[in-house]
């Protein structure tokens, strides 16, 4: 999982992870049984990829609960809110496929990949993405999403081509069009998930991504 032995910080396997999909889930906070549940909607929906954030005991039993049932479906379930080696031990100990940071520190990103998992940080600024596409890394979670706007995306895709976001933060049926359109690569939703009138919509999203 960790890529070309001669870069730790190769982090070039999500490509199969999210396998051209446009959509990853996040469940925060939810307890096992809640976060099970979403999951399996996630999932038939067409949204292969879920992340768990974990900071709490709770959450890290969700995580828990959801990899193993991901793993019977051959999904990948992530780790999110990764910020220390605890963390990344917490997230190797449930199952975790991946890990996901906020921010971007690359001794995080190493501990996930010496541990088996691909780890994908947090950039906000220009500065962030050339230290992280200088370390090798390729993948890379603009955070917060809402606040940076569709506009920094097509910003950073001129400098930085070989960049692929994922959009964290505020992520909606109604907006994820729109940061897609700008050079998004996948968008993260959370609560959209709950909310029965935006499933329409999250599937149409997920088909005009097939058709592409």
């Amino acid at each position: 999982m960790t890529g070309p032995t001669g870069n730790m910080m190769d982090n070039s396997g999500f490509d199969a992870i999210f396998g051209g999909t446009r959509l990853m889930a996040i469940l925060r906070g939810m307890g096992a049984e809640r976060s099970l549940a979403l999951s399996t909607t996630a999932w038939n929906l067409g949204i292969d990829v879920v992340e768990l954030p974990i900071q709490t005991p709770d959450d890290v039993e969700a995580l828990r609960v959801v990899a193993a049932a991901g793993r019977t479906r051959g999904k990948a379930v992530g780790a999110g809110t990764v910020v220390s080696a605890e963390h990344v031990a917490q997230a190797l100990s449930a199952g975790a496929t991946f890990t996901v940071s906020p921010g971007l520190d690359l001794d995080v990103v190493r501990a996930s990949h010496e541990a088996g998992m691909l780890s994908l940080p947090g950039v906000a600024t220009a500065s962030e993405v050339q230290s992280a596409t200088s370390a090798g890394l390729t993948w890379l979670k603009a955070f917060p999403a809402s606040v940076l706007g569709p506009q920094w995306l097509t910003a950073m895709n001129g400098p930085f081509p070989q960049a692929r976001f994922v959009t964290t933060g505020g992520m909606n049926a109604a907006n994820a069009a729109e940061y897609l359109d700008a050079g998004a690569s996948v968008v993260a939703v959370g609560s959209a998930l709950e909310d029965p009138a935006q499933l329409p919509q999250l599937a149409a999203l997920l088909g005009a991504g097939a058709r592409r």
